[in-house]
């Protein structure tokens, strides 16, 4: 990368928040869990542990929420001083724009999603043009639209659909821990992605042997534990000062029992905050 500044970020003008997803409640509010957490206790323990924003993101029940059941979400994560963030799947132009109804009447100013392939999808040539008119859309109504890297699209192929594009609403949620199962670095995923990143989803993860050390297993580990160079992807992507929200995930595995796990789930989400507060400083 060269010096100027990164054209990418948020539209918002504000610092760039610290704080949770869904995803660091993976278990806790799965069906493993026999009293899984609502949406509301998900959005109270964000507040108790210090976050800023909450992403919802790939919560299956939100899309069946109603009006009086998005405004009873938006008026909560008010009256708790945090920022929510809404996240889906897919690239199909009505289900992004559902996803941008949700978004508007939630108050979140950005939708995360992953682009797809399938028979309900926008085949990757014809998507420039389909996410041309859906960012269209979601500029006008002030909203930001951002694609996650992950395996199944090589960042490559990602950064050359943002780039043709061309639309201050759409970008890019950096993730490079997802891409290593498609063989790319993370230290290329970060560099390839900065001028474009809207978003940011905080993960360490570590390779570890197998039973008789046949092959590995890469799963997640505690902030600043494992492979994650934290320090150099946000040295170059520079969140608090672009407005880019930092939002801690989790991969961690199961564990012997369901309350053995969740409370791991929730010692990791307090240390991870935690990790960030003091690197962000």
């Amino acid at each position: 990368m060269d010096s100027e500044v990164p054209t990418g970020g948020s539209a918002t003008g504000t610092v760039g928040r610290l704080g949770l997803s869904t995803y660091a409640y993976f278990w806790r509010w799965s069906e493993a869990n026999p009293e899984p957490l609502s949406l509301e206790q998900m959005l109270r323990d964000t507040r108790d542990l210090g976050g800023e924003v909450f992403q919802i993101c790939d919560y299956p029940p939100l899309e069946g929420f109603g009006d009086t059941e998005l405004d009873r979400i938006r008026d909560l994560a008010a009256d708790l001083g945090l920022v929510l963030e809404t996240g889906t799947r897919g690239a199909a132009p009505d289900h992004l724009r559902r996803h941008l109804a949700i978004a508007e009447r939630l108050g979140s100013r950005l939708v995360r999603s992953m682009m797809r392939t399938g028979p309900e999808e926008p085949p990757l040539d014809e998507a420039p043009a389909v996410l041309a008119a859906v960012a269209a859309d979601y500029g006008d109504r002030g909203v930001e639209l951002a694609l996650e890297t992950y395996e199944q699209v090589p960042t490559p192929v990602l950064v050359r659909l943002v780039r043709e594009v061309d639309h201050p609403a759409l970008g890019i949620v950096l993730d490079p821990g997802n891409c290593v199962a498609a063989l790319e670095m993370p230290a290329d995923v970060v560099a390839a992605t900065v001028p474009y990143v809207k978003n940011l989803h905080v993960k360490d993860f570590a390779f570890s042997r197998r039973d008789g050390w046949v092959g590995f297993t890469l799963a997640g580990a505690r902030l600043g534990e494992g492979l994650l160079d934290y320090d150099d992807m946000v040295a170059q992507v520079r969140p608090r000062e672009r407005g880019i929200n930092q939002v801690v995930e989790h991969w961690l595995p199961w564990t012997d029992d369901i309350a053995t796990t969740c409370r791991l789930e929730r010692q990791w989400a307090e240390h991870n905050l935690d990790y960030l507060r003091s690197r962000n400083a």
